[in-house]
This record gives structure tokens, sequence and C-alpha cells, in this order.
């Protein structure tokens, strides 16, 4: 009993610090009257509580100038911000052929972004690390910080990921990201590291900055090479018994569809199905605006190859929307009106369909997302770091 009496007061603290620190995230500035109004604290506690994440470095105290034309009129309201730059994350991506590192402050604006390619598929785990490991170093250059001031990372890999951290290894390409890349990072930075899956960080990523920007049931497809989704349930990402939630391998047996390959991939094989040399996505969407006959025709059967698959996700999971994301979204805008036309024959649960205004930095936006949520949750366990120099 005397223990939880001496930790009430310091949990009492905490949980105060944190609805003050959340308010603060929220908004461009906030004066101690607002605080006081969100929080419901006195203002001795309000300016208690600013005075101690100021010392801790979190928040920062902003200039009150008088009203114009009016002096005499008492003390101005203190206000307070966000030290956004009190810290940073690192949001990777991490392919088959190449990663990409992007370092953003605390209000999730990207200052740096570096990329490395592998120089094989299947290259020794330490090649790998050593690669991501230099994408990083790069892109912490490229913003002006430091590995020091690294709070969190998030990094995407093309594999299943559970809940807690690790690698679904049961094919060979998913071992390849099996590479103990937390521990390893965790070594020579001593960084937190949050593994997840590729789609699933798309999906955290188009949800906070994408055309699904606070859509609770989302879908959003990596639709490039071979498809992957990442499905959010009432705000809330599925993962599954091992992480495999949205593996899409079940669409080798889904009438119409007989493969996961993605629409990079099909422009590609259907481009050279005449005996011609195989196109990009982009160009034969750019032929077919052009009124080429043949890419019409394959425009066509990839609209009605999308539409199956995603009348197969409604069905199952009832999102409200689909996004076709990752690079192919760039051009993937003219399927839109055939995949929707054609929706209604596959589900009577047609959701709504866009394409992802983020382009191929969906993931490393997502990872950025997974690495701020981490920061936010942990704030007052964390140790900020000085500014080198």
């Amino acid at each position: 009993m005397p223990q939880a009496a001496a930790g009430t007061p310091q949990l009492l603290r905490r949980v105060n610090a944190q609805a003050v620190l959340g308010f603060i995230r929220s908004t461009d500035l906030a004066t101690g009257t607002e605080l006081m109004a969100r929080t419901g604290l006195t203002r001795a506690s309000v300016l208690a509580v600013c005075e101690d994440l100021i010392r801790r470095g979190w928040i920062r105290e902003l200039d009150s100038p008088l009203a114009a034309g009016s002096p005499g009129k008492g003390r101005p309201a203190r206000r307070f911000g966000l030290n956004e730059q009190a810290g940073y994350v690192l949001g990777i991506d991490i392919g088959a052929a190449t990663t990409t590192a992007a370092v953003a402050d605390l209000r999730g604006t990207v200052l740096g972004r570096a990329s490395e390619r592998f120089r094989a598929t299947d290259i020794p785990a330490e090649e790998r690390i050593g690669a991501v490991d230099l994408a990083c170093r790069r892109a912490l250059k490229a913003a002006g910080t430091h590995p020091g001031r690294v709070l969190a990372v998030g990094a995407g890999i093309a594999a299943p990921v559970d809940r807690d951290g690790k690698v679904l290894a049961s094919q060979h390409f998913w071992s390849l990201f099996d590479v103990g890349l937390r521990s390893a990072l965790k070594g020579l930075h001593g960084w937190t590291v949050l593994l997840e899956n590729d789609a699933n960080l798309a999906a955290l990523g188009e949800r906070w900055r994408g055309s699904g920007a606070g859509v609770d049931d989302l879908v959003v497809l990596l639709a490039g090479e071979r498809l992957g989704a990442g499905v959010m349930e009432s705000g809330r990402l599925l993962h599954g018994r091992g992480g495999a939630a949205g593996e899409m391998g079940y669409l080798d047996m889904v009438e119409g569809v007989g493969s996961s390959d993605g629409i990079a991939s099909l422009a590609r094989q259907w481009s050279a199905a005449g005996g011609g040399p195989s196109a990009s996505a982009r160009r034969v969407f750019e032929d077919a605006a052009a009124g080429d006959p043949a890419a019409l025709e394959i425009l066509e059967r990839i609209s009605e190859r999308m539409a199956r698959v995603i009348a197969s996700i409604a069905s199952l999971i009832n999102p409200e929307q689909v996004v076709i994301g990752g690079a192919v979204a760039d051009s993937a805008g003219v399927l839109l009106p055939g995949i929707t036309a054609l929706l209604p024959r596959f589900t009577v649960t047609p959701p709504r369909v866009t394409v992802s205004p983020l382009g191929d930095a969906i993931v490393t936006v997502g990872a950025i997302r997974h690495a701020l949520d981490y920061v936010e949750a942990n704030a007052l366990e964390l140790q900020l770091a000085a500014p080198a120099g």
C-alpha cells in the first residue's frame, strides 16, 4: 500500500505531462489558458508541467508580444510550442533491390533522404545491413544531424512481420529480410528499430497524409511488381497470428486473376505477349491515352484484373476505401474509371477506390508515422541528446 501511494503523484504528473504535450503537438502554439481548457488542469499545474517539458527539451516558450498600442494591459499570455527539432525519427523502406531512408523532425517534416542499391537480391545479411546503415547515415547528414539524435526508427520490409517485430521467414524471399536489422542498428547506434511489413506502413502513411486521411476501414495495395495489402480495421492495423494478414497469395485461386502479379509486372508481360519489347506501365498508359489499340486492350485487362482483386478484398474485409499505392500509383489513375465501373459485377460491397498521392515515398511516410507514434507514446522515458557542437 505505501508503494502504491508513493507512486500516485508520479503517475499523476506523467498523465498531466502527456496531456499537455499531446495538445501542444496538435497545434502551432498553445497558451496557458488553452491548455487549462483542454486538460482541466489549474494554471499553476499547467505552468509547472510546461516548465518541466521545457527543461526536458520537448517544448519551448514562444515570444508573447504585447498587443500593439495596448501598453499597461498586464502581462501577456505565455505561449508554448513544440520543439520539433528536439530529436528526429528515421523511416526506412527496405526492398529487394534498393533501400531508402528518410529523416523527419517531430512534426513529420522530411529533412533528408538517401537511397542505396543492394549488389544483388540474395546477399549476406551483413552486406544488406551495411547498405541500410549507409543510407541512414547519408540521410542524417543531408538533414544536418547525427545518429545520436535519432529517437526511433520505423523500417518496412517486403515480408510479413508479427506484432513482436519477428519476420515470418517461411518463404525464401521473405527470409532474405530476416537479417537481424533491429539488433544490428541497436548495436551500432543504440536505436530503437520498429520493424513492420511495408504494406502495413503504406497503410499508416496513407491514412496520415494520403487520400485515405482519417479513414478507419482502409486497405492500401502496393501494386507494383507484386500485390501486397496493408489492412486497417477500425483504425488499427491487422497483423494476423504470424503477421501475414494482407498477403495476396490466395489470388492464385481467384477466378480471372490467378497470381499476385502487380500492375507493373502485368504491363510488361502483356505488352511483350505479341512478340514486341516489354513496356513499363507508364508507357502502356501513355500509349493508351494516345489511342494505341494494343495499349487500350492491356488497360482494359488490367482494369478488370484489379477490379476482381479489389472485389475479393471487399468481400473478405469490407473496407470503406481501397488505395492503389507505390511507384505505379503515379500512372494508375487511368485505371480508376474502369475499376469503379466493373466492381459492382464482382461484389455487392464495392469500396471507394483511389490512387495514392504519395508515390514511391508511401512506405517511408508510414515508417516515419510509426516511429513518431512510438516517440509520442514514450516521450517522457526518452532522453534527448544535445545538438552537435
